[in-house]
């Protein structure tokens, strides 16, 4: 991967949205959603301290220069028309030999059903395919979680897997999915909505 392709832009526009990196200012909109439980509920761990808000943010502030396992790719939804940010989505390298990223996002439950999940995730798969070079991209989702599967399903990712009680929540066995598309399939699903 050349060091151009892993250009991220400073900021990412869609039709009503706009994709950026968390400032220290954006620490209350995130813990607004971060701290709910039914946010929490389908990642596998505890909502999120104002203060773990605030740490990954500062982490995460200087970006990531996408070339090693893990490197982390956090940016802010924030809808075009107002101030504030309403979600996020996150980009995470799997594998840098084979070119794999994890994809995931999250909007706040006030802003959900308005499309705002998959306008954000399209552009954050766009991204990955287009300037990082991601061969293939993947979500995993709790089964439960049908917000989530439609989103995957609306960006045209196949359901790749079916993970029986492989995490477990707290007392309850969680469930995944596994949805996945290849760079070609993106680009060719991308080609025909713009014919």
């Amino acid at each position: 991967m050349s060091a151009v392709s892993r250009q991220v832009p400073s900021t990412i526009a869609t039709e009503r949205l706009v994709l950026r990196k968390f400032t220290p200012d954006d620490v209350e909109d995130r813990y607004a959603y971060q701290s709910l439980p039914e946010v929490a509920r389908y990642l596998y761990r505890p909502p999120l301290t104002r203060q773990a808000c605030a740490e990954s943010i500062a982490a995460r502030a200087g970006g990531t220069d996408w070339k090693a396992d893990g490197d982390v790719l956090l940016l802010a939804v924030c809808r075009a028309d107002g101030p504030g940010v309403i979600g996020e989505v996150v980009l995470t390298l799997s594998s840098a030999a084979a070119r794999q990223t994890e994809v995931g996002w999250i909007v706040n439950p006030r802003h959900s059903g308005r499309g705002y999940a998959t306008e954000a995730a399209r552009a954050a798969v766009s991204l990955a395919f287009d300037r990082l070079q991601a061969h293939r991209i993947f979500a995993r989702l709790d089964v439960l979680n049908t917000g989530s599967v439609r989103v995957c399903e609306r960006l045209g990712m196949r359901r790749e897997a079916h993970l029986i009680d492989n995490d477990l929540d707290g007392d309850r066995w969680g469930s995944e999915y596994v949805y996945a598309m290849l760079d070609h399939e993106f680009k060719a699903a991308t080609a025909l909505t713009r014919s």
